[in-house]
């Protein structure tokens, strides 16, 4: 029997073409799969060689060669590094959002329901307008606010918040902003442990069940989020001021671009005194400021005796 002339006829490869032209690939491509060809001279992985020969134009029955894996495990290293690099946090930054979501006032932490003395201010007749509203912020920056924030920068820093909170005790004189600072501390806690879970939190929630003072907690609640003590004590003299300018829009009828106004000229101020609070909070808590302001610890105790109020403190 003769045989099939398709059992005797020789296999002829087909004759190579050129390769058209490409540009230089990208390690990974853009589907992230690693280049596998080899070039004819030996040279493993590398792409786009004239003498590397495409597998659909190999001789039959050839195999292509295996991926350079030496090669392949640099493309993922170099993918990977850059990966790293572009989402690196530089040593030392913190993260900026998490400082817009503490200091922003719709933050679930009940100060919107407080006036900072503005309430008492406006029915005394010492605030009538925005100028007025300008110098009693100002004037409760540099006493309550720089007391404030030097509690929640030595939080944040890592002092003792149950010796914070004994502190934070001594520099509140009136028992009416004491009981204030502790049910807005209790609020602040709450809200705090379900934004930013933390061991610390929760120590110092069940050694204060009542509430430790909410500046001190303000502070415990930035080192939990990642934040340092001049993050916390600009939390700190921002709502100091933003609380009273936003009560007197309320209480007065107040243009609110003339508030804000009032609080974007107190920026520097702000700055100064945050910095000041930090940088005492870092020589421990015997140096942090016990500024005062003695009108602020009158009118609150007029204030929480009032039968009728906008603002509970």
């Amino acid at each position: 029997m003769r045989p099939a002339p398709e059992d005797t006829a020789p296999v002829r490869p087909a004759p190579a073409r050129p390769a058209p032209p490409s540009p230089s690939p990208v390690p990974g491509g853009a589907d992230g799969a690693e280049p596998s060809s080899s070039g004819g001279n030996g040279d493993p992985g590398t792409p786009g060689r004239a003498d590397a020969a495409p597998a659909a134009l190999a001789p039959a029955g050839s195999t292509p060669s295996p991926p350079a894996e030496a090669d392949r495990a640099d493309g993922v290293g170099r993918r990977a590094e850059a990966v790293a690099h572009a989402g690196a946090t530089p040593a030392g930054a913190t993260s900026r959002a998490a400082l817009l979501v503490l200091a922003d006032g719709r933050f679930p932490a009940g100060g919107h329901a407080h006036s900072g003395g503005a309430e008492a201010a406006v029915k005394a007749g010492r605030i009538t307008d925005h100028r007025d509203l300008a110098a009693f912020c100002r004037g409760r920056l540099h006493t309550a606010g720089l007391t404030a924030a030097g509690l929640a920068a030595g939080a944040a820093a890592g002092l003792d918040p149950l010796e914070l909170d004994a502190a934070a005790d001594a520099r509140t004189p009136s028992p009416a902003l004491r009981a204030t600072a502790r049910r807005l501390g209790r609020q602040m806690m709450r809200a705090a442990r379900a934004t930013w879970p933390s061991p610390e939190l929760d120590a110092l929630a069940a050694a204060r069940p009542r509430g430790a003072h909410q500046p001190v907690v303000l502070g415990l609640a930035a080192r939990a989020a990642g934040l340092g003590p001049e993050d916390a004590a600009h939390c700190a003299v921002y709502e100091c001021v933003s609380g009273p300018a936003t009560a007197a829009v309320r209480l007065l009828s107040l243009d609110p671009f003339q508030a804000t106004g009032v609080l974007a000229r107190l920026a520097p101020e702000m700055d100064e005194v945050a910095q000041r609070a930090a940088d005492a909070a870092r020589r421990g808590v015997d140096a942090l400021p016990a500024a005062s302001a003695p009108l602020l610890d009158i009118t609150a105790e007029a204030h929480a005796a009032w039968p009728v109020r906008l603002f509970a403190s």
